[in-house]
Protein backbone atom coordinates (compact mmCIF):
# COMPACT_ATOMS: atom_id res chain seq x y z
CA UNK A 1 0.00 0.00 0.00
CA UNK A 2 1.41 3.25 -0.75
CA UNK A 3 -0.44 6.46 0.16
CA UNK A 4 -3.07 4.42 1.40
CA UNK A 5 -4.12 3.18 -2.10
CA UNK A 6 -4.84 -0.33 -2.65
CA UNK A 7 -2.40 -2.26 -5.29
CA UNK A 8 -5.68 -4.52 -6.14
CA UNK A 9 -8.53 -3.41 -8.77
CA UNK A 10 -11.79 -3.11 -7.04
CA UNK A 11 -14.51 -5.54 -8.42
CA UNK A 12 -17.00 -3.60 -10.44
CA UNK A 13 -20.49 -2.85 -8.66
CA UNK A 14 -23.20 -5.44 -10.45
CA UNK A 15 -25.94 -2.83 -12.15
CA UNK A 16 -28.68 -2.19 -9.90
CA UNK A 17 -31.11 -2.01 -13.00
CA UNK A 18 -30.72 -5.08 -14.07
CA UNK A 19 -33.40 -8.05 -13.97
CA UNK A 20 -32.40 -11.66 -12.30
CA UNK A 21 -32.48 -14.68 -14.79
CA UNK A 22 -35.22 -16.03 -13.10
CA UNK A 23 -37.70 -13.42 -14.31
CA UNK A 24 -36.20 -12.56 -17.35
CA UNK A 25 -38.24 -15.35 -19.10
CA UNK A 26 -41.55 -14.27 -17.35
CA UNK A 27 -41.03 -10.86 -18.44
CA UNK A 28 -40.37 -12.02 -22.19
CA UNK A 29 -43.00 -14.38 -22.58
CA UNK A 30 -45.64 -11.13 -21.09
CA UNK A 31 -44.25 -8.86 -23.28
CA UNK A 32 -44.79 -11.70 -26.00
CA UNK A 33 -48.26 -11.81 -25.06
CA UNK A 34 -48.98 -7.97 -25.02
CA UNK A 35 -46.64 -7.47 -27.85
CA UNK A 36 -49.70 -9.86 -30.18
CA UNK A 37 -52.35 -8.67 -28.38
CA UNK A 38 -51.15 -4.94 -29.31
CA UNK A 39 -51.05 -5.96 -33.54
CA UNK A 40 -54.03 -7.49 -33.41
CA UNK A 41 -55.90 -4.19 -31.71
CA UNK A 42 -54.15 -2.45 -34.66
CA UNK A 43 -55.66 -4.53 -36.99
CA UNK A 44 -52.89 -6.48 -38.27
CA UNK A 45 -51.60 -10.39 -38.62
CA UNK A 46 -48.66 -11.35 -36.33
CA UNK A 47 -47.90 -14.12 -39.12
CA UNK A 48 -47.52 -11.86 -41.39
CA UNK A 49 -44.79 -9.28 -40.10
CA UNK A 50 -41.25 -9.92 -40.32
CA UNK A 51 -39.27 -10.90 -37.58
CA UNK A 52 -37.69 -7.54 -36.94
CA UNK A 53 -40.61 -5.81 -36.89
CA UNK A 54 -41.85 -8.71 -34.60
CA UNK A 55 -38.68 -7.89 -32.34
CA UNK A 56 -39.11 -4.29 -31.75
CA UNK A 57 -42.41 -4.99 -31.12
CA UNK A 58 -41.66 -6.87 -28.08
CA UNK A 59 -38.82 -5.24 -26.90
CA UNK A 60 -40.98 -2.28 -26.68
CA UNK A 61 -43.26 -3.92 -24.18
CA UNK A 62 -40.25 -5.19 -22.26
CA UNK A 63 -39.60 -1.92 -21.76
CA UNK A 64 -42.55 -1.05 -20.75
CA UNK A 65 -43.41 -3.90 -18.01
CA UNK A 66 -39.42 -3.13 -16.67
CA UNK A 67 -40.46 0.31 -16.02
CA UNK A 68 -43.88 -0.36 -14.56
CA UNK A 69 -42.25 -2.65 -11.95
CA UNK A 70 -39.58 -0.12 -11.74
CA UNK A 71 -42.43 2.49 -10.88
CA UNK A 72 -44.10 0.45 -8.25
CA UNK A 73 -40.81 -0.44 -6.38
CA UNK A 74 -40.03 3.52 -6.07
CA UNK A 75 -43.62 3.85 -4.97
CA UNK A 76 -43.28 0.79 -2.13
CA UNK A 77 -39.80 2.72 -1.11
CA UNK A 78 -42.11 5.93 -0.68
CA UNK A 79 -44.69 4.81 1.10
CA UNK A 80 -42.41 2.67 3.34
CA UNK A 81 -40.76 5.84 4.16
CA UNK A 82 -44.18 7.47 4.90
CA UNK A 83 -44.11 9.83 1.82
CA UNK A 84 -46.94 11.02 -0.49
CA UNK A 85 -46.46 12.91 -3.60
CA UNK A 86 -49.34 12.49 -5.22
CA UNK A 87 -51.28 13.93 -2.40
Amino acid sequence: MKNGLLKAPMKPIPYVGTVPRKFRGYIREKAIDRARTRIIVAGNDPRKMSQQDLEVVVKEEEDKIKSSIRERGLLAVLALLGLNLFG
